[in-house]
């Protein structure tokens, strides 16, 4: 396992080292400036710290984080709704992000991403597998990301807010929710469905330009076309790292959302393939590494959903760029230039490396396995043998029939 975890450190070395010359050489500008240097120096900063909290986040044990994860999902809506609060949030285009004291700045969305994720493993995983109480394992699920998705969809941030539901659907199916609720679930959620249908009418070009994409390739966007030649500049080996001239003054976003265009162009074909590789293995290993946990425990149900999360959004973003899905502002994870997505990539992966370090030996797990079941029975003894029927009543020839829940 010590190997695996040195190999899973590798790949995420790897990837940071590329984001970062590619924040570099997409930082370049047509102008002569030091503007380059500049986003360098920020997204070294950025880097630091992620590195120091993914350090911290790495050597948590898991029950921190199991008991920590309503407080952080209590954070998480407050900096929400902080955003929403018009004096507080920072609008930009139209929509309420970030929030930001002097030069800094911060998107509630980002950790949104793994706060759910903890909060719902907590509620869902068990270990030993066993059963729990209909509230905890329907009712509460559907409240705290129906509130969470609520809030990141006021800002508006409807790429997010799909993105989180996504997430919060990958815990549920690997908790244990059978299809049913699944449906009940959307049905709960009709409210927030029905809004989402009223889109805006920038949200609307934005659709009818991907479907032009694919019929009148001059009548998409802007955007869509700077990144689809972007990355037929390249070719199959590019035209070299920092030579490429499209983000001069072509192609917008050129160190964010689409870097991964940048990337096509320098290092062509070979590179982003490269890249895909990485990520592909990146989260082979990090399967690798959780697949000896217990599937119903909260380390794997974390530990799963936050790895698959990041694989999930550097493939959302490989989609955008090139244009198999409508153009959204969703970062590349560990390459693109940010700090509140660096951060939280980081923070993501370290837990998911930290969580796997607690892997119970078999010994230990038949042990566990085995107080449970015999103090269930104890358990159940003791409320049969106690239970006092009322005088004129007869008592009842079977047990009350027990509160609906669910397997896990």
């Amino acid at each position: 396992m010590e190997t695996l975890r040195k190999t899973f450190l590798a790949l995420l070395a790897m990837l940071l080292g590329i984001g970062t010359l590619m924040v570099y050489s997409a930082s370049i500008t047509a102008r002569p400036s030091d503007s380059e240097q500049i986003y360098l120096a920020r997204q070294l900063a950025f880097l630091l710290t992620a590195l120091s909290i993914g350090a911290v986040a790495a050597i948590l044990p898991a029950r921190f984080w199991q008991r920590a994860a309503p407080w952080l999902y209590l954070l998480s809506i407050g900096l929400l709704v902080a955003v929403v609060t018009p004096g507080l949030g920072t609008e930009v285009n139209g929509a309420r992000r970030w929030l930001r004291y002097g030069s800094i700045s911060l998107q509630p969305s980002e950790l949104a991403k793994i706060t759910l994720t903890l909060l719902l493993a907590r509620l869902l995983g068990s270990r030993p597998p066993g059963r729990l109480p209909f509230w905890r394992c329907t009712v509460l699920p559907v409240v705290v990301t129906g509130l969470m998705l609520a809030l990141v969809f006021r800002e508006p941030d409807l790429g997010t807010t799909a993105f989180l539901a996504m997430i919060a659907g990958i815990v549920l199916f690997i908790g244990g929710w059978p299809m049913w609720r699944f449906v009940a679930a959307a049905v709960a959620l009709v409210p927030l469905a029905a809004s989402v249908a009223l889109l805006e009418p920038y949200q609307l070009e934005r659709i009818r330009g991907f479907i032009a994409t694919w019929t009148d390739f001059d009548s998409a966007p802007y955007q869509i076309r700077q990144s689809l030649t972007t990355l037929g500049v390249g070719g199959l080996t590019g035209v070299g790292l920092g030579s490429g001239w499209q983000k001069l003054s072509f192609l917008p976003e050129a160190n964010t959302d689409f870097v991964f265009a940048v990337l096509g162009e320098e290092l062509g074909l070979i590179g982003t393939l490269g890249v895909i590789l990485l990520w592909l293995a990146l989260y082979a290993v990090g399967l690798k590494l959780l697949a000896p946990l217990p599937r119903q425990s909260f380390q794997y149900l974390a530990g799963f959903t936050l790895l698959t999360q990041i694989l999930l959004q550097a493939a959302l973003n490989v989609a955008v760029v090139t244009a198999m899905v409508p153009p959204k502002g969703i970062p590349h994870p560990l390459m693109s230039y940010g700090g509140s997505s660096l951060v939280t990539s980081v923070t993501a992966l370290a837990i998911v490396l930290g969580l796997s370090r607690e892997i119970p030996s078999p010994d230990e797990a038949d042990l566990s396995d085995a107080l449970s079941v015999d103090a269930d029975i104890r358990q159940t003894e003791t409320a049969l043998h106690t239970v006092e029927p009322c005088e004129d009543t007869p008592a009842p020839s079977s047990p009350a029939p027990r509160e609906e829940a669910c397997p896990v």
